[in-house]
């Protein structure tokens, strides 16, 4: 009977330490994504959700898992998703979150659990200034210095010397005028009025009168999705008669559809993503562009591409470089692991992405320049290459 128990517990060692070979050489690598797909975000999360089931479902003959979660636009939902994910599910890479504020409350998690993160949001703030918590972090879209930068010099050359802002009352909105600010000195604009709204308001029409009080050559909304149509409808019933920015946060169709004719003639930095069919065959980023393009309509639809799911696609295509180098280090579920992952996505070299040419280090955590941008103009309710 003890030969037999021995047997038995031998026999069980084996099984567990071939159990544990088997999974480990074949363990999945899981990704955690939280994203808006409800609340005043759901224009950009929807897109974004869209992507995640575009991403490969394996690299370097790895099986990957994504479990997907909707904060509604809430930063307090958006951290309970981040534990979630990072404790229950053992994620070995966080995608998300949609906005702002959900991605920069994430933070904390990402790095008290080792987990690299890939933001979809925008804010330098993300990933600047880097330091032990921000090491963690990364994010696909453009900074908002580098799009403010080239709505800036767009106004100086159209005769643009004084500007009215109005932004969100968040996070995004405060990211947006330090950046715009900094730009509109370097080429002598003067910032004359400073606006806020929230995401979910209804009104604003005292904002407004106070702008077109100032009678600024431009105005400036920095919002994200729909509710950026707000200003712009206000701004038209009450008769403002100048030039119109938005940011690349409004870079969706959802937004043309709300605005509808408010928004003709309006300005605003994107993406290639958004007009990749007018660009050049010589733009960089034209083919990589149109590869996401080509899944994401043969998926869903012609003309249903989003610029924002094209920073969920960026962060598959990065997730997708990055994890065989990570594989050479640890297993996935182990914080080997995960400190290669991190490693790794610090070291995107030439990387070709929906919206640019990834190029990280250790204190650029977003990696694009200036090759991730062009200037668009709505006409006919439509996305143009803005010419000069």
């Amino acid at each position: 009977m003890q030969w037999v128990l021995r047997w038995m517990g031998a026999a069980c060692v084996a099984t567990g330490v071939l159990a544990a070979t088997a999974g480990g050489a074949y363990a999945d690598v899981k990704i955690g994504v939280t994203l808006s797909a409800t609340g005043p975000a759901a224009s950009l999360g929807i897109p974004e959700r869209n992507t995640v089931a575009l991403l490969p479902k394996e690299i370097a003959g790895q099986k990957i898992d994504y479990i997907v979660l909707d904060d509604a636009t809430d930063s307090t939902q958006a951290v309970k998703n981040a534990r979630k994910l990072t404790s229950e599910d053992h994620v070995d890479a966080l995608i998300g979150s949609t906005v702002v504020p959900n991605s920069l409350a994430m933070i904390d998690v990402a790095a008290q659990t080792s987990t690299p993160m890939i933001s979809m949001a925008a804010a330098a703030s993300i990933v600047e200034p880097m330091d032990a918590k921000r090491s963690w972090v990364f994010k696909t879209p453009q900074n908002d210095a580098l799009m403010a930068g080239a709505i800036a010099q767009h106004m100086a050359a159209h005769g643009v010397k004084t500007v009215a802002f109005i932004g969100f009352a968040d996070a995004y909105g405060e990211s947006w005028y330090k950046a715009f600010s900094a730009a509109a000195a370097k080429q002598n604009i003067k910032v004359v009025a400073n606006e806020r709204f929230a995401r979910n308001d209804a009104s604003v029409t005292g904002q407004v009168l106070k702008m077109i009080s100032q009678h600024p050559d431009a105005v400036l909304i920095a919002g994200a999705g729909t509710p950026a149509a707000l200003p712009q409808k206000t701004l038209r019933e009450r008769g403002y008669a100048g030039k119109y920015y938005q940011t690349h946060g409004v870079a969706n169709n959802d937004f043309l559809r709300v605005c509808g004719k408010d928004c003709d003639g309006t300005y605003l930095p994107a993406g290639p993503l958004l007009v990749a069919d007018q660009l050049p065959d010589s733009n960089p980023v034209k083919q990589s562009a149109l590869a996401y393009q080509a899944a994401y309509e043969k998926a869903y639809g012609a003309g249903s591409i989003s610029t924002f799911g094209g920073h969920a696609w960026d962060a598959g295509v990065l997730l997708q470089h990055a994890v065989p180098a990570a594989l050479k280090a640890g297993q996935p579920g182990s914080k080997a692991f995960r400190d290669a992952l991190r490693a790794a996505l610090g070291n995107s070299h030439d990387v070709a992405g929906a919206h640019g040419i990834f190029n990280m280090s250790a204190t650029d955590h977003a990696g694009l320049d200036q090759r991730a941008r062009v200037m668009v103009e709505i006409v006919g309710g439509k996305w143009k290459l803005a010419g000069d």
